[in-house]
């Protein structure tokens, strides 16, 4: 539970720092989303559990 917590902690952190040193460039990005086809979205997001279940195992193991 301890892994779960610090890996949200970081998802945050990461995410946060974003905002806050590209706020205009987050707002842009956000705009353009609902133009992405749906299909893309999905790929975009099996992609990134598949590259962070990778990174996971590998750091685990």
């Amino acid at each position: 539970m301890d892994d779960l917590l610090a890996a949200l902690g970081l998802v945050l952190v990461l995410e946060g720092a974003f905002y806050a040193l590209f706020p205009q460039g987050m707002i842009n990005m956000m705009r353009r989303i609902p133009d992405i086809p749906p299909a893309s979205l999905r790929l975009m997001g099996i992609v990134a559990v598949a590259i962070g279940w990778v990174i996971v195992k590998v750091v685990r193991n």
